[in-house]
C-alpha cells in the first residue's frame, strides 16, 4: 500500500495551488515572532528590507513545509515568489532549491532562468544565501561564469550578493578563481552587507587554504572596508589578527 498512498501524496501536492499553501502558512503566522523580523531585517524607511512583510514563522517550519511540498509545480512555486511576505519567498526559494538539486539538465536550467527573472523578489540577505550557492553556483560550474561579473556590477544590492555568494559551491571545490577575482571587483561596494558577504567567503577560502587567503589579504587588506577585513580574518590567531587591523602586515 505505501507506494500508492505516496502516489496518491504526490498528485495531491502537484495539484496543490500557491494559494493553499499560503493558507497553511498562515495558520502558522506568529505576530510577536513577525514583529521581531521586521527589526531583524531592517525592514524600516531607508533600511536594506524596506517594507518587507513577515508572517512570523520560523525556519525550520518553512524547511518542513518544503519538504512536505516539494512537489508543488513550478509556476504555483513562483507565486509564492513574488509574494509580499518574506517566509514565502523563503519558502519558494527552498522549493526551487529541492526542485534544482534532484532535477536534469532542462529542469535546472528552467530553474536557474526563473531564478535570475525574479531577483527583483530575492531581496534581502537570507533569501540570497539560503539560494544562491545551490542554484547559480551549480548551474555555472561547467559554463561561462560572465554572468557573476555582470551581477557585480549591478545597481542592485541583492544581485551583487547573489554574485559573491555563489562563488561559495566553487570554493568547495577548491576552485578560487571567481571568488578572488570577484572579491576585488566588489572591495569598493558601498554597502556593509557585502563587506560582510565578501570578507565571509575571504574567510571560507582561508578554510580551504589559508595560503590562497593570505595572499590576496597581503595585496589588498589595507583597502579593504573593516568590515570585509574583520570577516575575512576572523578566525586568525588573536595578535595575527591585531597585526592585520593595525597595518603592519
Amino acid at each position: 500500500m505505501a507506494p500508492v498512498v505516496h502516489y496518491i501524496e504526490s498528485l495531491f501536492q502537484s495539484s496543490m495551488k500557491a494559494r493553499d499553501v499560503q493558507a497553511l502558512l498562515k495558520i502558522q503566522a506568529n505576530p510577536a515572532i513577525a514583529k521581531g523580523s521586521t527589526r531583524f531585517f531592517k525592514t524600516g524607511k531607508g533600511e536594506y528590507g524596506e517594507g518587507d512583510q513577515f508572517l512570523g514563522i520560523r525556519v525550520p517550519v518553512l524547511r518542513k513545509f518544503a519538504k512536505t511540498y516539494a512537489n508543488i509545480a513550478l509556476n504555483e512555486v513562483q507565486h509564492l515568489l513574488r509574494s509580499p511576505y518574506h517566509e514565502e519567498r523563503l519558502l519558494a526559494l527552498l522549493l526551487l532549491v529541492q526542485k534544482f538539486t534532484e532535477g536534469d539538465e532542462k529542469l535546472r536550467t528552467v530553474i536557474f532562468d526563473t531564478y535570475l527573472n525574479n531577483t527583483q523578489h530575492i531581496n534581502n540577505w537570507d533569501l540570497v544565501d539560503s539560494s544562491a550557492y545551490h542554484i547559480v553556483g551549480p548551474y555555472l560550474e561547467d559554463k561561462s561564469r560572465e554572468l557573476l561579473y555582470d551581477l557585480a556590477e549591478s545597481n542592485s544590492l541583492w544581485e551583487r550578493r547573489i554574485a559573491i555568494m555563489a562563488t561559495l559551491h566553487f570554493i568547495r571545490k577548491s576552485d578560487f578563481e571567481d571568488v578572488l577575482a570577484l572579491s576585488l571587483k566588489l572591495i569598493d561596494d558601498r554597502e556593509d552587507l557585502m563587506h560582510k558577504a565578501v570578507g565571509w567567503m575571504l574567510r571560507e577560502v582561508g578554510n580551504r587554504n589559508k595560503t590562497v587567503e593570505k595572499y590576496f589579504l597581503k595585496q589588498h587588506y589595507q583597502r579593504m572596508p573593516r568590515t570585509m577585513l574583520r570577516y575575512a580574518i576572523e578566525k586568525f590567531p588573536p595578535s595575527e589578527r591585531q597585526r592585520y587591523l593595525r597595518g603592519e602586515i
